[in-house]
C-alpha cells in the first residue's frame, strides 16, 4: 500500500515511483510472452500490434531498420501471463488508492517497446484525450519496466503538476532537445510552469501516472532494449461517452452514459471471485 506522503506527492505532481513489483524471473517470463505475441506466434491475438510511428496495422515478424516504437494494445487478451500481471494485487490496490475508488477495471493495457538504436520517440501527450469515448478523466496507469528505463535508452519524462491543467493535447509540441512546450501558453492556468523531469524506472519497478499528466519519451539510440507494460486502470464510475473513436469501442457492450463493464474490461479490484474474462478462458 502507498503511504500518505506518496499519495500527497501524486496529487501534487501527477506521478510517483512505486516499488519493485516483479522478480527477475517474472520479468523474463513476460519478455518471452512478449516475443511470441509481437511476432504473431500466440494463439490468441491482441487488439493492436503495430509500429506506432507509421500506423502499420500489423507489426510483423522482425525489427525493421526504420524508427520503431512497437505498440501492442491489450496483450492481456493474447496472454494469460499478462492478464495475471494486470491483476497484480499490489498494482491494483495502489491504483485504487490513487483513484480514490473501491472498484477498478482494466480500460486497456499497452506495450511500448523501443528497440536498440532504432527506437523512435513517443511524442509529448496526455493519455485521456486519446480516449474520447470515456469520462471522467480519473484513470491512473501502472507502467512497469521490463528493462531498466534510463535517459540513455529513452525513458519517459514527466511535467509535474500538468494533470491539473486540463486538456491541452492539441497544443503540445517539443523542441530539438525533446523538451515540451505549449503552442498557446496563454491558455495555461496562471503560475503553470513547464519543467520536464526524467522518470527513470528500474526493471520490474512500477511508475504511476495520472491520465492527464504530460509525458513523452525520446529515441532509444543505446544498444539496450526498452520494453515496458502499461496497464491503464479505470475507476468503477467511468462512463461510456462516444464523442470520438477508439480501438476498444467494439468491446463496449453498454449504452452511452452507462458505466463501463463486461468481459472486455475485467474487474480487478476488488478481485472478482470464480470468474475469468472471456478472452482468457
Amino acid at each position: 500500500m502507498l503511504t500518505l506522503d506518496q499519495l500527497e506527492v501524486f496529487d501534487k505532481n501527477g506521478f510517483i515511483k512505486g516499488d519493485i513489483v516483479l522478480s527477475d524471473e517474472e520479468v523474463e517470463k513476460l519478455r518471452e510472452e512478449l516475443e511470441l505475441v509481437m511476432n504473431g506466434q500466440s494463439v490468441k491475438k491482441p487488439v493492436l500490434n503495430r509500429n506506432l510511428l507509421d500506423g502499420s496495422s500489423e507489426y510483423g515478424m522482425s525489427i525493421s531498420n526504420k524508427e520503431t516504437v512497437v505498440q501492442i494494445v491489450n496483450i492481456w487478451m493474447a496472454s494469460d501471463l499478462f492478464l495475471q500481471h494486470a491483476c497484480n494485487q499490489t498494482l491494483c490496490e495502489e491504483v485504487a488508492q490513487l483513484c480514490g475508488t473501491d472498484t477498478l477495471r482494466i480500460w486497456h493495457d499497452q506495450i511500448q517497446y523501443k528497440p536498440p538504436i532504432t527506437g523512435g520517440p513517443t511524442a509529448w501527450h496526455q493519455d485521456h484525450p486519446s480516449w474520447p469515448i470515456i469520462q471522467p478523466a480519473d484513470l491512473v496507469s501502472a507502467w512497469v519496466a521490463l528493462d531498466d528505463a534510463t535517459i540513455e535508452n529513452g525513458c519517459m519524462w514527466m511535467v509535474p503538476g500538468s494533470h491539473k491543467w486540463g486538456n491541452h493535447q492539441k497544443h503540445l509540441k517539443s523542441n530539438a532537445e525533446f523538451m515540451p512546450y505549449h503552442k498557446h501558453p496563454e491558455l495555461l492556468p496562471e503560475g503553470a510552469q513547464i519543467q520536464a523531469v526524467p522518470f527513470e524506472i528500474k526493471k520490474g519497478q512500477v511508475g504511476y501516472h495520472h491520465c492527464l499528466t504530460w509525458h513523452g519519451s525520446p529515441c532509444n539510440r543505446s544498444e539496450r532494449k526498452r520494453r515496458a507494460i502499461a496497464v491503464h486502470y479505470m475507476p468503477g464510475h467511468t462512463r461510456y461517452e462516444p464523442t470520438g473513436k477508439h480501438p476498444m469501442e467494439p468491446h463496449i457492450q453498454v449504452q452511452p452514459g452507462e458505466t463501463i463493464q463486461g468481459d472486455g474490461f475485467p474487474l480487478v479490484y476488488p478481485k472478482a471471485k470464480n470468474t475469468k474474462p472471456a478472452a482468457a478462458r
